[in-house]
């Protein structure tokens, strides 16, 4: 891959690392202009000023038909909107028109792929030249596969057939096709491989993908090479072990004061609130610690480790602010039966310290290339 394929740099946008990040990934990713971002950053002091500058940018964009970065302003104003709030589904509409509208001279194949009673979307890019092998990419928490797409576009250039996909929970899965979150990857990933006739892919799992990734390869033979970019490994092991022993006591023990004090935070924090309505959206749940019981899944037993049997890869940031660093070693040590496992942490000399390497998508993606191509 060239060098410089993707802006590279973390800036400091904001003083709030989770509107901070969310301009960097944009940027990092070729969507967002820099000098936009900097001239309405102190403006924004609120999730309602975020959504007016953002859908601003979005409307400015869009009269000077530059339609990618309109499709992704439309995208992050969109971001922290409550799922109750009907400019959310507004939004996203505009978001996945303009998307396709931009990139409708792309050689991008468009599937609906039949899942219990419903479908799971993708998109399908071939590779430029001969083909090198397939890659199956997806994403994580509330990822949207049409925003992997320049990152997928690059493996295809580079000589990768590539599959992207919305799984349960994400994307128009979730808003369109109704499927709710189910930590059991391997189901939706089988599907995708059925429906492509794939016999032999590599796997790339990005954010809690990574986590979504690992649980698939434990179950799917298919999958013969896996790449996690960070790994979220154990969401109840984030914390100190008394915490995670006194958290564990009241899910099980106190369930209904749990809930009480969740939907009292929820009342007072608005980056919880959203937080736990994308959760509740999700997971389909209506009930808050009901959506937090499906989130405490994502741990170590239900991720079966033991059983990735596969060529593994394994890419974090030394800086994430999600994802504790001692889950990379945890994983790491976990992974008892891979045939082979090489894993990367990122430092801030390289510009990928951040959490999926945002600030250097470009040596990320080398160095899955690099790996790929020696496995």
């Amino acid at each position: 891959m060239r060098e410089n394929s993707f802006p590279t740099g973390y800036y400091n946008l904001h003083k709030n690392k989770l509107y901070n990040f969310q301009m960097n990934r944009w940027h990092s990713m070729g969507y967002a202009v820099l000098g936009e971002l900097q001239e309405i950053s102190p403006k924004i002091d609120s999730f309602d000023s975020w959504e007016i500058e953002m859908s601003e940018l979005a409307e400015k964009a869009l009269t000077e038909n530059r339609l990618v970065n309109a499709a992704f302003y439309f995208r992050a104003a969109e971001f922290f909107i409550q799922f109750d709030d009907p400019k959310k589904e507004l939004y996203y509409d505009k978001f996945i028109e303009l998307f396709y509208r931009a990139f409708r001279d792309d050689k991008i194949e468009k599937h609906e792929i039949p899942y219990g009673t419903s479908n799971l979307p993708a998109m399908r890019l071939p590779a430029q030249n001969q083909s090198k092998g397939t890659l199956v990419i997806h994403g994580g928490f509330d990822s949207f596969m049409e925003e992997l797409y320049s990152m997928s576009k690059a493996f295809a250039d580079e000589g990768y057939d590539v599959i992207v996909f919305d799984g349960p929970g994400q994307g128009s899965a979730r808003r369109k096709f109704g499927q709710a979150f189910d930590y059991k990857w391997e189901k939706p990933v089988a599907a995708v491989l059925d429906y492509f006739a794939c016999k032999e892919v590599t796997l790339l799992g990005i954010s809690m993908g990574g986590w979504l990734a690992l649980r698939a390869a434990a179950f799917e033979p298919r999958i013969k090479n896996v790449i996690a970019s960070s790994v979220t490994f154990d969401v109840t092991q984030y914390t100190n072990p008394v915490a995670q022993l006194f958290v564990g006591i009241l899910m099980r023990k106190f369930r209904k004061f749990t809930n009480k004090m969740i939907v009292s935070k929820i009342a007072k924090d608005q980056a919880y609130s959203w937080f736990a309505s994308n959760l509740m959206f999700m997971t389909d749940k209506s009930v808050p610690i009901e959506a937090f019981e499906v989130l405490l899944q994502l741990d170590e037993e239900n991720l079966n480790s033991s059983s990735v049997k596969q060529n593994v890869l394994i890419l974090t940031g030394s800086k994430d602010h999600m994802i504790p660093l001692k889950m990379h070693k945890l994983q790491v040590k976990a992974l008892t039966n891979a045939n082979s496992i090489k894993d990367i942490i990122f430092s801030e000399a390289s510009g990928a310290q951040n959490h999926c390497q945002v600030g250097n998508l470009t040596l990320a993606l080398n160095t899955m290339l690099t790996w790929m191509q020696e496995t």
